[in-house]
Formats: structure tokens, C-alpha cells, sequence
């Protein structure tokens, strides 16, 4: 039997950082799979490129317990790496390597689990759910979710693994991404005043934002589960002009939302429009031209299941834990429980404190954890749960 460690080892060598193609390591998955019996279902992107997979090992005609994961890792460049990143590293009780913590660690433990599955009588399934493009807005499960919609069973119950340090967690944040294009009129620098620049009005918007986010943190809804426990409203880029000599005509700001379940993201995106609106009527005297166009780019939405829902309780037997928490990071957890009703809750072995960072590691004890954590949802559906 495949262990762990050795499927992570394979893992970690694919590069499958969320520009790159994942279908590589996806053809090792279903290979894997395949030689131990058990089917599973490619979900191609139209270029075929990347994919998701699906598998069901048990029964086909109950719900069952869905694992869910993503094969995509963020870059590496620009990071003080002193271990190979795309090289597993076992020292000092941790292993090294981009993914391990964020969130390849867990897809090894859900893949050995599935082979160790694949050699048990099974009551009830288990569904392995392994993903693409989340580290960009959880784009690519999307066409999973399309096809789990249109199953004639879809799954009891999913635990999403980003790290959580195996506590349990109920909840997170959702997020609506933006681009507001800011539209002024070009000139020469030293006729400033008859040009109209785009970069203020761009800083325009970035003061309107910041008096948003004043509002929400003075009267916005609270949830003392979140290390910051209110909505946020955040400008992470401006970009704009091309030489100092000329008055810029165009500015791009990009900036996100990320709400609690109690506030509605879509009322404060509509404020902020009309504050953007208002920026440009301003001018529109002296620049009729003028405009802040804001569009979407991706969006997902939070997650926040009760907690007293079965699931809790059911992961929490797993686990042998009594704690819940709610995460800083977002995850497809929110789109399957609110697309497909599946109840879902967060549950994964390391800590999101390593993720994203040069030298990303994860506890071996967090993986042996996991590990026996699966083993125990193997004991459940064997018995029927």
C-alpha cells in the first residue's frame, strides 16, 4: 500500500503553481486510483490543460462523506527558499515543500485514505473531490459543482482540508474581487490643471473605500469567531500612468470585499459604486470624460455552517477535538454548501501560518494525525456511519 509520505513526495513534484497546468499530476491521481480499482471522473478545463477529479469508492446510491482538496499551489519566485520547493524535505519532524501545508499535505492523506478504502467493505461511500485554480478565486471547481449538481446523489457531507491544525472550522468570509478602471483625459504635465488625472481620481476612490470600510468597522455586523471580526474592504493595487512628462489618462485599482455572513456584499459594493459615481460627476464639468468603471473579477461566496449541524459533531468524533473556529481564508467549502446544499465544514492537517511562505512546511505529526483522523471515517463508513 501506498503511504502518505510517498504520495506527498510524488505531490510536491508536480509544479503546479495556478498559471501552469495541473493534468500531469491529476493523470498520476487517477493512475493511482485506477490501480487499486477504483474509477474516477476527469473534469478537463475547455483547453484541457488542467481538470478536476471525482471519485466514489462504496456504494453509488447514499450521500456519504465527500474530501475535498486543490491541486494548485501559489508561485514561488521572489521567496528566500533555503529547501527545494518542489522537492519534498523531511527534517526535524516537518516536511518541506510548496503545497505541503496549503494543501497538498491533505490530498495525500485523502488519496492514501481512498486506497485504503478501496480494501474494506464499505456501507457508506467516500468521495474524493480534488480540485484547480482555487489559490485564484476557486475557479476551476466550479465545473465539479456543475456536474455534482446534475449526480443523482450528491454527498451527505464534504470536509474541505486547508490547514486547520485538525480543528474543526465552521465558517469563513466571502470575497467579491474588483477592478475599477479610472477614466480621466491625457495631457502635457506642464498644462496639468487642463488635463484631468487619472491617478486622482483613483485616489479618489481609495479615500471613498477607506471611509467604507470606517462605516462598516463603526456600525457593520460583528463575529467574534474571526481574528478580524467584521468585513473588510481592502485596495491591494494602483497602476497608472506612463511618463512624468504626461498627465495619465487611465488608472486601474484593484481591491476585494470580503464580508461576514451577516453583511451583504452586493449593498456595499452598490455604496461604493455610488460614491465612485459621484468622484466623476465632480469633474464631469471640466472633464465630461471622466468615469470609474468597476467590474467582478471572481467571487465566492463565505462559509458558515451552524454549529450544531451534524457534520460539526460528525468531523469532531473524527478528530477527537470539542473546539471550532472559523478561518481568515476562503475556500470552495462556501460553494458547496450554498450551491449544493452540501453541508461542509474545514478540517485539514498544518496551519495556514506556513502557507504561502518560503521553506512551507507541515508537521509530520499533522499528516500522521490526519492520517488516523481518515482512518477512523473509514471505521464509519464501513459500519455505515
Amino acid at each position: 500500500m501506498t503511504s502518505t509520505a510517498e504520495i506527498l513526495d510524488r505531490l510536491i513534484a508536480f509544479d503546479t503553481v495556478s498559471r501552469n497546468p495541473n493534468m500531469a499530476l491529476m493523470e498520476y491521481v487517477r493512475a493511482t486510483l485506477s490501480e487499486a480499482g477504483i474509477a474516477s471522473t476527469l473534469i478537463p478545463n475547455e483547453e484541457g490543460t488542467k481538470a478536476n477529479l471525482l471519485a466514489t469508492i462504496g456504494p453509488t446510491d447514499r450521500g456519504g462523506v465527500m474530501l475535498s482538496g486543490h491541486t494548485d499551489v501559489v508561485p514561488v519566485e521572489g521567496q528566500n527558499w533555503t529547501k527545494p520547493p518542489f522537492r519534498l524535505t523531511e527534517e526535524g519532524g516537518r516536511y518541506y515543500g510548496r503545497g505541503t501545508a496549503d494543501m497538498k499535505g491533505f490530498v495525500a492523506c485523502a488519496l492514501a485514505a481512498g486506497l485504503r478504502a478501496a480494501k474494506r467493505d464499505l456501507k457508506t461511500p467516500l468521495h474524493l473531490a480534488f480540485s484547480y485554480d482555487e489559490e485564484i478565486g476557486c475557479q476551476g471547481v466550479r465545473s465539479m459543482i456543475d456536474l455534482l449538481r446534475d449526480a443523482p446523489v450528491r454527498p451527505a457531507m464534504c470536509i474541505v482540508g486547508e490547514p486547520t491544525s485538525l480543528t474543526v472550522a465552521t465558517g469563513h468570509k466571502g470575497k467579491i474581487a474588483l477592478k475599477a478602471r479610472c477614466v480621466g483625459r491625457e495631457g502635457h504635465s506642464a498644462l496639468a490643471p487642463l488635463a484631468m488625472n487619472a491617478l486622482h481620481l483613483g485616489a479618489d476612490l481609495i479615500h471613498e473605500l477607506r471611509a467604507v470600510q470606517a462605516l462598516i468597522l463603526e456600525d457593520g455586523a460583528q463575529d467574534g469567531d474571526y481574528d478580524v471580526p467584521y468585513t473588510t474592504v481592502h485596495a491591494a493595487r494602483m497602476a497608472g500612468g506612463v511618463a512624468l512628462n504626461i498627465v495619465p489618462n487611465l488608472c486601474e485599482v484593484d481591491f476585494e470585499i470580503r464580508n461576514v455572513a451577516e453583511d451583504d456584499p452586493q449593498t456595499i459594493l452598490a455604496d461604493i459604486r455610488a460614491r465612485a459615481n459621484r468622484i466623476a460627476a465632480r469633474v464631469s464639468d471640466h472633464a465630461p470624460e471622466a468615469a470609474i468603471e468597476i467590474t467582478e473579477t471572481f467571487s465566492y461566496p463565505g462559509l458558515n455552517t451552524p454549529g450544531a449541524a451534524e457534520v460539526v459533531g460528525f468531523v469532531k468524533s473524527l478528530t477527537g477535538g470539542n473546539a471550532t473556529c472559523k478561518v481568515a481564508f476562503g475556500t470552495e467549502g462556501g460553494l458547496f454548501s450554498q450551491e449544493l446544499d452540501v453541508p461542509t465544514v474545514v478540517c485539514g492537517p498544518g496551519s495556514m501560518m506556513q502557507g504561502h511562505k518560503p521553506d512551507e512546511f507541515v508537521e509530520v505529526s499533522q499528516i500522521s494525525r490526519c492520517d488516523e483522523m481518515l482512518e477512523t471515517l473509514l471505521d464509519r463508513l464501513e459500519a455505515g456511519m
